[in-house]
C-alpha cells in the first residue's frame, strides 16, 4: 500500500484525523501527518513543516475549505495520485485545480473506506 499523508492531523483523540491515523497504522499503511502542533499519534510524528513530505500517494484532508486555500500549491506540488475529501472538507474550487493537475479527487470518509476494506 502506498504512503498516505493526513493533513489537519490532531493530537485530540476525539478528532477524526486522530482516528484516521490510528486506523491507517492498524491497517499497516505507511502514514505521515501534518498539523499545527507537533506530537505523536500511534508512533506517527505530526510534523509542522510541509517540506518534510515526499513520495505521497494519497492525501486525506481534515481541513475545512477556507483553511485549504493556503495549501493548494503545496498539496499539488506533492504530486499525489489522489486526494480524499472527508466530510466537511468538500471544496469544488480545489477539485478543479487538482483535476487540472491529473490528481484524482475522492469525496469519501477515510475511516469508512478503511473499515470496509475499500481504501486501496
Amino acid at each position: 500500500m502506498q504512503k498516505t499523508l493526513v493533513i489537519g492531523a490532531s493530537l485530540n483523540p476525539e478528532r477524526y484525523s486522530y482516528k484516521a491515523i490510528k486506523m491507517l497504522v492498524e491497517k499497516s499503511i505507511e502514514t505521515e501527518a501534518f498539523g499545527l502542533k507537533q506530537g505523536f499519534v500511534s508512533k506517527i510524528q505530526i510534523k509542522t513543516n510541509f517540506s518534510d513530505f515526499q513520495n505521497i500517494h494519497t492525501v486525506t484532508l481534515y481541513l475545512n475549505p477556507q483553511r485549504q486555500i493556503e495549501y493548494y500549491t503545496k498539496i499539488i506540488n506533492l504530486n499525489p495520485k489522489r486526494i480524499i475529501f472527508n466530510p466537511g472538507t468538500e471544496n469544488p474550487e480545489f477539485y478543479k485545480l487538482l483535476r487540472a493537475n491529473n490528481i484524482q479527487v475522492e469525496i469519501a470518509c477515510t475511516l469508512v473506506l478503511l473499515a470496509t476494506n475499500q481504501y486501496g
